[in-house]
């Protein structure tokens, strides 16, 4: 029996893993690096272990050091989560040449299928339908790039051939795009999986993401526990999934079913998997890989069968046969799962690192949450950006979404800028209500427009709001004579104002209190007048006709004011900035803290409005900075290594003056 469990992990998996064991009566140990020092997931365990430093590579991905601290702690079984050390088999063997279980398959599995193009042949021979492509080694030329895209049909797909999770990844539709998209798809590969290897493959337009969660044990019992929908992606990133898939009637999830227990039988393979395919819009579909380990989107199979496999996880480990609620699993209802990311879906799915300065949850019924933050964390730049997993249970798919909807509308983290409006904006459009999705789906429909819950009307009336909030705060301060009005004049003042930055947009709010009652106001938002009650508290007003319950946090500059038609974070505009506090036009800066990975230019040299100019990574995603405007780069502030804050000029471009005047 496992008695003692260290989760080599961190954030809301390892959370996860500590919620089963806990209830399982099994002492927990977690890892914790110095930027997680203070991490929920080392509160809730019974034991933490230090890795000294910040970066994955001195951290969670250091094998030695995690086996060290699982000899330390008297560890006798180590729970890898997913991603670090989930699917190395070289760890997989070495906790068990130290006597300590491996709570996945065993490393001839995760060899077998931690080389796509290797899994590919296996899945072949095992009659698994598969993708045909092409291997590409570090190093390879111009020439032999083209050589290998030659029998493919473009667009295909750049793909790293060890590791997962939408990195090294990139689509390529003109051979000329392949070189850059390559490279740059080959340093993502040997950042985040430390093999820069890479295949190509012919890319699948408008195809459906269909996985099937399979488990085995050590008794012969091989199952499948149904499908589940992935197709919401950005950046080859799942953002949305559920179970069960719209698109999969009987006939075909028996045929999905089937061949994905055929691939673990292939392998040998014990423990949860899931077998990952691609799907056309006809119904055939191709194997893309096998992923030996949990996955980030469980729950919503956890959901419609009533099971918890983690648990089954645990069991299997110690040898004992598949659960019966595994063996005879039946679906019950539907499941969405999405993923709450620190980053700004408007802006390119930038990441935004940062302090959780408040944080609102949702609950009830049918409601489940799976986070690895709470109010104060600190969201750093050397993880992956994922804050929490929201999931919604109800018999129908149009329940669920529904329920969906209001528990985004619910969710509130200030201080930083997540992808919670998108997620609410996709619940709400008719196509997905409809289920008409695919992994284009975000290609068709901007992120920015799904992102836009407010209308400017909504926005007016909430930047109104938080205005005379505050401002109400500030007259019921006063110290001020009994039997005189507050802020009576004999002469009618001007208005007092605000003013604000929300998103790329500054806003002037006007107000005026009413001299003769002063629990009413006027606003102004940009020229548009507002008139304002008060009733009992402060945040309780009636805005031009309309009452509503208003909240509003603030932490220092930084303000968000909320009610039921949804929220609005801004900050202050400085009344008195300091002289040459501004950047040099031209300025191009870093939006996020991250590390330099490139620079493409030099001073002096001339470049092209697009032109790649710097390559920032940050949060295991590179993001590359391009120029705004042709002319030519008069400095350059930044050379590949650096770690630079928000804010840090990079590069200065001076705009072509010939171009300027026309």
């Amino acid at each position: 029996m496992i008695t003692s469990l260290l989760i080599a992990n961190r954030g809301e998996i390892a959370s996860r893993v500590i919620r089963t064991a806990r209830r399982m009566d099994i002492r927990t140990i977690a890892l914790y690096s110095d930027a997680d020092a203070e991490a929920p997931h080392v509160r809730e365990a019974d034991e933490a272990v230090r890795l000294p430093g910040v970066t994955p590579a001195d951290t969670y991905l250091r094998a030695d050091l995690v086996l060290e601290a699982a000899r330390a702690s008297g560890a006798d079984a180590i729970h890898p989560g997913y991603g670090f050390l989930s699917e190395n088999a070289d760890f997989a063997r070495a906790c068990a040449e130290a006597g300590i279980v491996f709570v996945g398959p065993g490393p001839q599995a995760i060899d077998s299928m931690g080389s796509k193009t290797h899994a590919k042949d296996l899945m072949r021979a095992a009659g698994v339908p598969v993708l045909e492509g092409a291997v590409l080694n570090e190093g390879a030329s111009r020439e032999d790039l083209l050589a290998a895209a030659d029998g493919l049909q473009f667009p295909v797909l750049v793909k790293a051939a060890y590791g997962g999770g939408g990195r090294g990844m990139r689509i390529v539709t003109a051979a000329d795009e392949l070189p850059e998209a390559v490279a740059s798809a080959q340093r993502e590969a040997q950042s985040a999986f430390g093999d820069p290897t890479v295949f190509l493959e012919h890319y699948v337009e408008s195809p459906r993401h269909i996985e099937v969660q399979v488990f085995a044990d050590t008794h012969g019992h091989v199952v499948h526990l149904f499908e589940r929908e992935c197709s919401i992606q950005r950046r080859y990133q799942k953002i949305i999934e559920e179970a069960p898939s719209v698109a999969v009637d009987e006939e075909l999830r028996q045929r999905l079913g089937d061949a994905a227990v055929e691939a673990a039988r292939a392998i040998g393979y014990v423990g949860a998997g899931t077998v990952e395919f691609v799907m056309g819009p006809n119904g055939d579909f191709w194997f893309l890989e096998v992923n030996t380990r949990l996955q980030v989107e469980h729950p919503v199979t956890e959901m419609i069968t009533g099971t918890d496999l983690v648990e089954a996880q645990l069991l299997v480990a110690e040898g004992q046969p598949l659960p019966e609620p595994l063996l005879n699993a039946r679906i019950d209802g539907h499941a969405i799962e999405v993923r709450l990311y620190a980053e700004d879906a408007t802006d390119g799915f930038r990441p935004t690192p940062g302090v959780v300065n408040a944080l609102v949850l949702p609950s009830g019924p049918g409601v489940r949450v799976d986070a690895g933050i709470d109010a104060d964390s600190v969201v750093s730049q050397h993880y992956d950006p994922m804050l929490a997993k929201i999931i919604t249970h109800a018999p129908t798919r149009e329940l669920a979404r529904r329920a969906m909807a209001r528990a985004l509308l619910e969710t509130r983290v200030d201080g930083l800028t997540t992808n919670r409006d998108l997620l609410l904006g996709i619940m709400r459009e008719p196509e997905f209500a409809a289920g008409m999705i695919d992994t284009g789906y975000l290609t068709r429909h901007d992120p920015a427009e799904l992102s836009s819950s407010l209308t400017p009307q909504l926005l007016g009336e909430h930047l109104v709001a938080l205005t005379v909030i505050e401002a109400g705060e500030r007259r019921a301060d006063r110290r001020h004579l009994p039997g005189v009005p507050v802020g009576w004049h004999n002469v009618a003042p001007p208005p007092s104002f605000a003013e604000y930055r929300c998103g790329d947009q500054e806003h002037r709010i006007e107000y005026r209190f009413d001299p003769h009652d002063q629990m009413r106001a006027e606003a102004w938002v940009d020229g548009t007048s507002h008139r304002v009650v008060f009733h009992r508290e402060l945040g309780d007003l009636t805005i031009d006709g309309i009452r509503r319950g208003y909240t509003v946090t603030r932490h220092g500059p930084e303000a968000v004011v909320a009610s039921a038609r949804g929220s609005v974070a801004v900050t202050d505009v400085e009344r008195f900035p300091e002289p040459g506090s501004s950047e040099a036009a031209g300025s191009l800066v870093a939006a996020m803290p991250g590390t330099v990975v490139k620079v493409d230019v030099e001073p002096g040299d001339r470049v092209s409005r697009g032109d790649l100019v710097v390559t920032l990574e940050a949060m295991k995603m590179e993001h590359a900075i391009r120029a705004p405007h042709d002319g030519r780069v008069a400095s350059v502030g930044a050379q590949p290594g650096d770690v630079v804050d928000a804010g840090v000029v990079l590069a200065v471009i001076d705009e072509d003056e010939a171009l300027s005047d026309e």
